[in-house]
């Protein structure tokens, strides 16, 4: 009889830690497609109001000098999922070549994402938008690299229209019809947001008796304000209302839709974090929002007009500031000490090591080594924090191998691989308007090395178009 009262105990007991809710945080990365770093409020966009996505600044920390992975998408992507940058990543451009007429490189089943990673380790995971990573027909296919559920674009260039005619869930294709014969009724990234709701709901639903809600990681990546510049008609006409720019007689039609677009990406941040809110999910996530690389210049958008880089100089597809710089900010109730900022120097190819940190897991000895986790920052243990020696990038576009070295405060670019260096101090110049290179030989000379060091050739991605790579470096790690 006692043996028996003793295992319904046990039984009972561990019944109830079955139950105890997962201490880890649930994990939601939103990623703009080509928004620059003055193109949102808490960056001082004044043309038009980003109140939901400054609501994740103001409750949370932005980071000042936060980096994305390249100056373009897809590269940028690789090194967000991977924890490579593209001095060893599988993709450096959108296409072979540097053109866009090449072909399609996609993740080798080496390249690790970092949701196979936290799948592994029990989290629900969910990829809701633009993949462009690897085809249906490859192993690089988004339900093949750890996503639970998959909703969106898998080709990027697909996802260069906002009314397409249709969208896979998971590994079928759904049809549109809608959108059929060119009709625009179905803006994709409503139909992102709807989804990303459900999903909440579905993961946040309370847990059966005797089961633990399991942690989740959510990637919304939009594929807003990218080109094409298309938006549904209530949003220009809450922006023509709203902004006395917008009703001028001269005013670009471009810039209108563009700022719609903008207005409709943040109520869907916002449409986010009110699920959240609704569901009681709030004290237990992590938000961060960020974008893919600088602003474009595509179907007439006037950059000058919205200033869309501001402080810095370049745009998307440059190494300079204003390519890869990115507003950043993360919101985590609680934990994330409310309108607080950081200079901390930190690039996509960190998300993975902070995620697995942050989710209580050892360093896997093969996560790429070029990732340094900054949850201690995140949570305001600056003591904890190590930093980076330097961040590297490297692109080839149109024929020109550009390279970019950040050590400090310095900054050394260089666009061909046989033109002069330029040096800046980003400190006292973060335009980058006063090239230092010949009053600074020292520091050139001890840059210099790193574009060698930090990187290995790539038969896919030659720095140099049409013959072998020249530039010799380290095997990866």
């Amino acid at each position: 009889m006692n043996l028996f009262r003793l295992a319904v105990a046990l039984s009972a007991l561990a019944c109830i830690a079955a139950a105890q809710p997962d201490p880890r945080p649930n994990i939601i990365f939103i990623l703009a497609d080509d928004l620059g770093y003055g193109e949102v409020g808490f960056n001082g966009q004044t043309r038009y109001a980003t109140p939901n996505i400054d609501r994740i600044a103001r409750e949370g920390l932005v980071f000042t000098d936060h980096y994305a992975g390249s100056t373009i998408c897809a590269p940028s992507r690789n090194t967000l999922m991977t924890g490579h940058h593209t001095g060893h990543a599988t993709i450096r451009n959108n296409f072979l070549g540097g053109g866009n007429d090449g072909g399609r490189v996609a993740l080798k089943p080496t390249d690790i994402t970092v949701a196979e990673r936290l799948r592994a380790a029990g989290y629900t995971t969910a990829m809701i938008g633009k993949w462009g990573l690897g085809e249906p027909d490859t192993p690089a296919a988004p339900w093949r690299k750890g996503w639970d559920f998959f909703y969106g674009f898998v080709n990027q260039a697909h996802a260069h229209n906002q009314y397409p005619e249709f969208l896979y869930r998971d590994s079928v294709v759904e049809p549109l019809e809608q959108n059929f014969g060119h009709k625009e009724r179905a803006y994709a990234n409503d139909l992102f947001t709807t989804e990303a709701e459900a999903f909440l709901a579905r993961v946040g639903a309370a847990p059966t008796a005797g089961s633990a809600r399991k942690p989740f990681f959510l990637y919304f990546s939009a594929t807003t304000p990218h080109a094409d510049l298309k938006c549904p008609a209530d949003s220009i006409a809450e922006v023509k209302q709203a902004y006395a720019w917008a009703r001028e007689p001269g005013a670009a039609e471009s810039s209108v839709v563009f700022a719609a677009m903008m207005h409709r990406l943040d109520r869907d941040v916002g449409r986010i974090l009110a699920k959240l809110k609704a569901l009681g999910l709030e004290e237990n996530t992590l938000v961060i929002f960020t974008s893919d690389n600088g602003a474009h210049e595509e179907d007439g958008k006037d950059n000058a007009f919205f200033r869309t880089a501001r402080p810095f100089r370049g745009i998307k597809r440059d190494l300079y500031e204003g390519g890869i710089r990115m507003p950043f900010a993360a919101r985590w109730p609680g934990r994330i000490v409310a309108g607080t900022r950081t200079s901390h120097l930190a690039a996509f190819w960190d998300f993975p090591a902070t995620a697995l940190e942050l989710a209580a897991l050892p360093r896997p000895s093969d996560l790429p080594n070029e990732g340094i986790s900054y949850a201690p920052t995140l949570l305001g243990r600056s003591s904890d924090q190590k930093t980076h020696g330097h961040l590297y990038w490297e692109i080839s576009i149109k024929g020109q191998a550009r390279q970019a070295v950040r050590e400090g405060n310095w900054k050394l670019i260089r666009n061909g691989l046989t033109s002069a260096p330029e040096l800046y101090d980003l400190a006292n110049d973060p335009a980058e308007a006063s090239n230092l290179a010949a009053q600074q030989p020292q520091v050139v000379a001890r840059l210099i090395p790193l574009l060698t060091a930090s990187r290995i050739d790539s038969s896919e991605f030659p720095l140099t178009p049409g013959g072998t790579d020249k530039i010799k470096g380290k095997a990866r790690k």
